[in-house]
């Protein structure tokens, strides 16, 4: 992992997926070309910056590192500290994870006739470079969980929405739900606009 992430490959993903959507693409293909965006991102680790990969000791961090002006989207780190783990939950929108650093487990989860929340398949375990969607049309409500004991993991999220304004819920067992709006841990964003240093480069190169 490079001690002086570049934001370019962000930049790049940034403006690439606010391309396809532009295009007004169906769900399906939003969550295939932009899982395969993703898949390009997170398959390098040596762009996010150190402010942004920071673990809490005793909760999970949501780092907003990029909002689209319209409201299609927002790009999200998630940074898990050891054995740390989200509720069982929903999104309401779509949404791909990426992992980025670590490894990750998620478990699925369907109601049962009686009006509970239970397992639904088998837990899956995301590494490095790899990728996953969710949505209310394949399957919305899972638990995450940092899949390692000893160390801090690390997945790049997408949403079809601000997903940090979204009124989302939050589900027990036996079927309770408790309405919420995640927000976001940091205050300031990744400056992705600044292309001062490449130019000034290329300038020098010259």
């Amino acid at each position: 992992m490079s001690t002086s992430p570049s934001i370019a490959r962000l930049r790049e993903f940034v403006q690439e997926l606010s391309a396809l959507l532009q295009r007004n693409p169906t769900e399906p293909e939003v969550l295939e070309r932009g899982g395969a965006l993703l898949g390009r991102l997170v398959a390098h680790d040596d762009w996010l910056p150190t402010a942004y990969a920071k673990p809490h000791p005793d909760r999970y961090q949501q780092y907003l590192l990029h909002a689209d002006a319209l409201g299609r989207f927002s790009v999200v780190s998630f940074v898990w500290g050891p054995g740390q783990a989200t509720p069982i939950h929903d999104h309401t929108v779509w949404g791909l994870i990426g992992m980025l650093r670590g490894a990750e487990v998620g478990q699925h989860f369907a109601k049962t006739a009686e009006g509970q929340w239970a397992p639904h398949g088998e837990p899956s375990r995301l590494m490095p470079g790899q990728v996953e969607a969710v949505s209310p049309r394949i399957g919305d409500v899972h638990r995450v969980s940092n899949a390692l004991a000893n160390q801090t993991s690390i997945s790049i999220h997408v949403y079809g929405a601000n997903i940090g304004a979204v009124e989302r819920s939050v589900y027990l067992e036996d079927g309770t739900r408790k309405p919420f709006v995640s927000g976001y841990s940091n205050t300031e964003l990744p400056n992705l606009w600044d292309l001062s240093g490449e130019r000034n480069a290329a300038l020098r190169a010259q």
